[in-house]
Parts: structure tokens; sequence; C-alpha cells
């Protein structure tokens, strides 16, 4: 039996998980400089102890409603370029998944989500969507 850990965090209602190991850290809010001409997934840039990473926007990039009435979260995650910080709408915890439970993504999901995920574990009592990190940053 092969299992593997994920990150988890929620977006606009959406229980999701990374890889735990692309995962650089997760942080509070950060003050967000805007990122002129930036595609509308991009809120814009942090600085991160001296590091300036860009910061996209979950909710827009998965095609979710923008309705959150908190700040958001910062998972930072390294990417082949540096590091990008997912704005999520709160943390969850580091969760164990057992290889055997994973399902290609639901049919019922539609339009951009749909090719950002990996596919999902049944959990006992929720439902967790792997997140594709890679496929989330093409062309942010």
């Amino acid at each position: 039996m092969s299992t593997k850990q994920l990150a988890t965090f929620y977006a606009g209602g959406r229980f999701l998980g990374i890889e735990v190991t692309r995962v650089q850290e997760v942080i509070r809010y950060q003050e967000i400089t805007r990122a002129p001409l930036a595609r509308g997934e991009i809120r814009g840039l942090i600085n991160l102890r001296g590091v300036i990473v860009m910061a996209l926007d979950l909710r827009r990039r998965l095609g979710l409603p923008d309705d959150a009435t908190e700040l958001p979260m910062n998972v930072v995650v390294r990417a082949e370029d540096g590091l990008v910080s997912f704005l999520v709408d709160r943390i969850g915890d580091v969760v164990q998944v057992d290889e055997e439970q994973f399902e290609e993504p639901p049919e019922t999901l539609r339009g951009t989500a749909r090719d950002l995920l990996r596919g999902a574990y049944k959990l006992e009592g929720a439902l967790l969507l792997e997140l594709d990190a890679d496929r989330a940053l093409e062309a942010a």
C-alpha cells in the first residue's frame, strides 16, 4: 500500500491539497504590491524576507467566485522558476492519503478547475481534490 502526504487548504469552499514536498512554507496574509498589466489571477507580488514572490489567487485561477470576506493566507510553493504563493481562504492540515483511494477528477467537474486537478481522494466526511501545482502555474 503506497501513501503520500498532501498539504491541505480551502479555496472557494473546495478542499484542496498539493504534495507536501512542494510547499516551502505557509504564512499569514502579506501586503501585496499590484503588478500592472498582470493577468487577473495574479494579485501581485509579496516580499518574503527579501525574496520577491508572485501571489496567485487560487480562487480566480480555478474559476471560482471571488467572494472571500477575510484576508487570504499564503501557501508558498516551490516552482521551476522559484517560489510562488497560492492565495487561499484558509489552511488545513497535512493529510496522509492512500494511493488506492485516488480517482480521476469527477465528470461533474467542468471548466478550468478540471484541467488543474490531478484527481480526488474520498476521505471520511470530505472529498480532497489534489491540485496540480505545475498546471496551476502555467500561463500565470
